[in-house]
């Protein structure tokens, strides 16, 4: 069913293209309501337009608080145009019909994420009568057109002059969703602000709200999921604004696809945990090789021969730049990577990598900016959607220091193992447990990952580690259940254990390793990864 429109409410925030769009519209014949700032352009614009409050015949007041908010306005809205109850309240308290709503909102969410931003400031931007004209046009998408996106100005013009000033009622639907999209992704991103500052002001006893509100905006239309016959998109969460995948710029190469990024917010996940430079190699959804060292491009070659196999077809993750020597070193042999995520990339690294054959055409290059442990927000709880539901928790964040260590074992830790042992459990935080990790220095040399017993991750490891593993550490992301998994170790050439403690077969783990003359220690937290 399509209806003519010959009135628009204009009132947006962003202004970008409005003046050409409403002037297009009042070149149709369309008659223009305005108000407050949006007004002001389109008066100055020489673009022909009548204020909200000449109307209405009631004024703005209480700063713009209270501007469309009259029966006038949304009557005009959401009055159903073929019935007589409607129309004949129409003509009776004198409401004109509006066919068309152009609103966009507040920037409540670029508001609360500049820095020093007051809850005064904030709670200003919480925009009131455009959610409600943007509800009501939405409802009414039957006889109203709701537009909230600039994107959308062509579109709906191109429409109006190909039906004679209406708008088909397959893009009225569509716009109405657009439109109930944006009021539950705007509402969750205050709810989600709201119960962050009870619990940063310690109102709050749990980090959980009663509701939580969860809503994103569509980024990419994946090929397909995990597997080519499930469906799958990425959506980029509201307010959030930490280095990360869903924020870094795609530079270069193919699309994205579902295990690219699962597998690049792992790794950058992982290279978040160092402020040295430090590169990680991940593969399905686990560090397959990780190093720190005195440059990124020590790091890289440390870290890729960790398990140069399963590296190659990998997704790196460097906390430095991409340099030349790194892009040299990638491209030269039979090495070949899927994705890399950095804070940016030298100019001859970008040509290097973008330039040589097999990997210009293909290797995705994001550029995420500058970013390290403190750039990690705590508040950024995790989601894990189940059947009918959802779980959430914090993230995991700690990191045991050196004094936390205790050690269980007649033989002490040296002090060199002290570092490796810390550096191997930052590793082991972001293995799939069953989860050990073998390292020397800052270079991980094995990984057993996903293991269902904690002895065949023990047995991976070494197996991946080869001959490096004599005087090798071993972090544990928990505790081992029985002395067999410390025994392989021990007897494969591990000289240095640390673990969580907590079985209720500690004293003979202990036990295995004093008669072995290998080191242990209890850091009293673990890190299971599911």
């Amino acid at each position: 069913m399509q209806h003519k429109i010959r009135r628009a409410l204009v009132s947006v925030s962003d202004k970008t293209g409005i003046e050409n769009f409403a002037r297009a519209l009042s070149q149709l014949g369309i008659e223009l309501l305005s108000t407050g700032g949006t007004y002001a352009a389109l008066q100055r614009g020489g673009v022909p337009v009548t204020e909200v409050s000449e109307y209405t015949g009631f004024p703005e007041m209480m700063d713009g608080r209270v501007k469309t908010l009259h029966p006038k306005v949304h009557g005009g809205i959401l009055a159903l145009r073929e019935e007589a109850t409607h129309t004949s309240a129409m003509t009776a308290h004198g409401i004109e019909g509006i066919d068309l709503v152009v609103v966009n909102l507040y920037p409540f969410e670029a508001t609360v994420k500049k820095a020093g931003v007051t809850r005064a400031e904030a709670i200003e931007q919480i925009d009131i009568g455009g959610p409600s004209m943007v509800r009501s046009a939405a409802k009414n998408h039957r006889y109203v057109g709701i537009v909230t996106d600039p994107a959308d100005y062509g579109r709906v013009l191109a429409e109006l002059e190909a039906h004679g000033g209406a708008l088909g009622d397959d893009l009225r639907r569509e716009l109405a969703c657009k439109a109930f999209a944006l009021t539950a992704r705007y509402d969750a991103a205050i709810s989600r602000w709201m119960f962050a500052q009870e619990v940063a002001d310690g109102k709050s006893a749990t980090p959980f709200p009663a509701t939580y509100a969860l809503a994103g905006e569509k980024t990419l239309e994946l090929r397909y999921g995990e597997n080519p016959h499930q469906l799958a998109a990425f959506y980029r969460v509201s307010g959030e604004d930490e280095p990360s995948v869903a924020t870094a710029e795609v530079l270069n190469g193919k699309a994205l696809s579902y295990n690219n990024l699962v597998d690049l917010d792992a790794a950058h996940a992982l290279a978040k945990e160092f402020a040295a430079p430090f590169v990680a190699v991940t593969k399905h959804n686990n560090p397959c090789g990780a190093a720190a060292a005195d440059t990124i491009e020590a790091a890289l070659e440390a870290a890729w021969a960790g398990d140069p196999l399963s590296a190659f077809g990998s997704v790196l993750a460097f906390t430095r730049p991409v340099n030349l020597a790194c892009a040299d070193f990638l491209v030269s042999g039979n090495r070949f990577v899927e994705a890399i995520v950095a804070p940016s990339f030298d100019d001859d690294a970008f040509d290097l990598l973008t330039k040589k054959p097999k990997w210009g055409k293909s290797v995705r290059l994001l550029a995420c900016g500058a970013f390290g442990p403190d750039s990690r927000r705590a508040a950024d709880l995790e989601v894990k959607k189940l059947v009918g539901g959802f779980l959430l928790q914090g993230r995991d964040l700690a990191a045991s220091s050196p004094e936390q260590l205790v050690c269980k074992t007649q033989a002490q830790v040296a002090e060199e193992d002290v570092h490796a042992l810390l550096f191997a459990e930052r590793i082991a935080k972001h293995v799939k447990s069953n989860a050990i990790v073998l390292a020397k220095g800052t270079r991980v040399l094995g990984v057993g990952a996903g293991q269902m017993s904690r002895v065949d991750a023990v047995r991976l490891a070494i197996h991946k580690s080869g001959e490096d593993v004599a005087g090798a550490v071993l972090a544990s992301d928990a505790f081992f259940p029985f002395p067999d998994g410390v025994e392989t170790a021990i007897e494969a050439g591990v000289r240095a254990i640390l673990q969580p403690g907590g079985s209720v077969r500690d004293d003979e783990v202990i036990a295995a390793c004093d008669a072995r003359g290998a080191a242990m220690v209890f850091t009293g937290e673990r890190h299971f990864r599911h």
